[in-house]
């Protein structure tokens, strides 16, 4: 009976050995060999006999093939979770590090006291975290938010409006107003995209110019805090761009405690956690065209178009309208409790997109999840790096945030003249943003986007209509 069932499932021609003399045997006899004369074609091991199964083992659940072929299946059906978390986590990390000097000094030029500055980064980086999840839970794309970079270096340019700190926060709140209508409304955004980008960027590049300088000044004053966090700066550059600007500030804050630690003084352990301050706001005019406007402008193109063509770049499409509406009622929400401006993040956008975060391009928004997560837990540290930062030596702060923005100036710089047709333009309004000029009470910033905007509407579109038709004409403007 074992030997039937073994060659039960045969190949026609055969038979059971040792059954010689019947029709299709392979043994011996005259009629196996006359089968095997009828099919000279056929291999000599044509057919083999299957092998008996092992029941000990293939068939039974949770024998070894069983566990290895689950295996198999877990690692193509379910990819590793680990390369998309761990870029959601370093996304958070460099986004908040790389920065939160620079909101800190923002938020101080405008009137903020420490413990409102403290309450506005607590919620910006709430607020960023809950977007974040929001977007990548509701659209399953690998879109990360951020607080605006270089609309808190035009506040740090900034002085202090007229109305004080709550005028600055009504500028806050319309800011994020007109975010949410940019998003409502098409023909606004359409209008924000005329804007020539190099004017723009020339406004940015103006604005940052003091900031980037302050290392430097910091140099001369205190070398010995200053230098040690520039070098570290360097290394970090030349081996690991990425994470410059994050071992900088490792670098001030290892400076800062050995100063504290000389000088005796003691941090009071309650002061270490974080408690927002709200503050009403209040609609002053000045406020709002020196204020709200260029920190629109800047963050519209600096940020949110930038954040778009860096997700384009990787093959994504940006939900727009939602991703808008969201910024804006997030900035509407963080702005009585001190927070500036919420966007589309550009520079640490690629970090969660990217190859980085796994070769399943369908599962990367896993990494922005894990980046909004990572950023509530940031919040939770927010209020010691205020109270760490407050007692550091005057400039030092300063530096570090000026070091952040280098790489930032030199993008706008470039940029803003780029284009040899908008040079002037860009000059001008390059000049008059780094001048820290204030007419009736507005900053230099909103001047400087005026200016540009003349000399562009006057000297370069009179010059391009004036250029008399030729050959050479029009070789030396598709050269421009």
């Amino acid at each position: 009976m074992l030997q039937r069932s073994l060659y039960k499932n045969r190949c026609p021609g055969t038979s059971i050995p040792g059954r010689a003399g019947r029709t299709g045997s392979a043994g011996p006899g005259a009629a196996g060999r006359q089968n095997r004369a009828r099919s000279p074609e056929r291999p000599r091991y044509a057919c083999r006999v299957r092998p008996p199964p092992r029941p000990n083992d293939r068939f039974r659940p949770g024998g070894a093939a069983s566990r290895r072929s689950v295996a198999h299946l877990s690692q193509v059906e379910r990819p590793s979770l680990h390369e998309p978390v761990l870029a959601g986590v370093v996304t958070a990390i460099v986004g908040f590090t790389s920065s939160f000097a620079v909101v800190l000094a923002g938020l101080r030029a405008t009137g903020a006291s420490p413990d409102q500055a403290s309450s506005g980064l607590l919620a910006l980086t709430v607020v960023v975290g809950l977007g974040i999840i929001l977007l990548a839970l509701r659209y399953r794309v690998p879109v990360t938010l951020s607080w605006s970079t270089p609309g808190a270096a035009l506040l740090a340019g900034a002085s202090v409006p007229s109305g004080g700190w709550p005028a600055a926060v009504g500028a806050f709140l319309v800011t994020g107003v007109l975010f949410a209508l940019t998003g409502a409304v098409p023909w606004l955004g359409r209008l924000v995209a005329r804007i020539p980008q190099h004017l723009a960027q020339a406004m940015l590049a103006g604005v940052l110019l003091p900031l980037c300088l302050a290392p430097f000044r910091s140099l001369g004053s205190i070398p010995e805090l200053v230098l040690p966090v520039i070098l570290v700066w360097l290394a970090a550059s030349a081996l690991a761009p990425r994470w410059a600007v994050p071992l900088a500030l490792v670098a001030a804050l290892v400076v800062i405690g050995v100063q504290l630690r000389l000088q005796g003084t003691v941090i009071d352990p309650a002061s270490l956690l974080p408690h927002p301050s709200p503050t009403v706001p209040v609609l002053e005019p000045g406020a709002l065209i020196g204020l709200a406007l260029p920190l629109y402008v800047v963050t519209m193109a600096s940020q949110n178009l930038p954040g778009v063509a860096v997700l384009s770049s990787f093959g994504y499409r940006t939900p727009w309208r939602p991703a808008l509406l969201v910024t804006g009622v997030g900035t509407a929400v963080v702005a009585p409790f001190g927070g500036h401006a919420v966007n589309l993040a550009a520079l640490s956008a690629a970090l969660a997109a990217g190859e980085g975060a796994g070769a399943d391009r369908e599962r990367r928004w896993i990494a922005a999840l894990t980046a909004g997560c990572s950023y509530l837990v940031l919040a939770g540290i927010s209020g010691a790096l205020v109270v760490v930062v407050g007692s550091a030596p005057a400039g030092l702060v300063e530096a570090v945030a000026g070091l952040a923005l280098i790489g930032t100036m030199a993008t706008a710089v470039t940029a803003s003249f780029r284009d040899a047709s908008g040079r002037m333009s860009g000059a001008v309004t390059f000049l008059l943003a780094a001048s820290g000029l204030t007419i009736l009470g507005i900053g230099g910033a909103f001047w400087a986007l005026v200016g540009g905007l003349l000399v562009r509407l006057t000297l370069e579109r009179t010059a391009v209509t004036r250029t008399p038709r030729g050959p050479a004409t029009r070789g030396s403007a598709a050269e421009g």
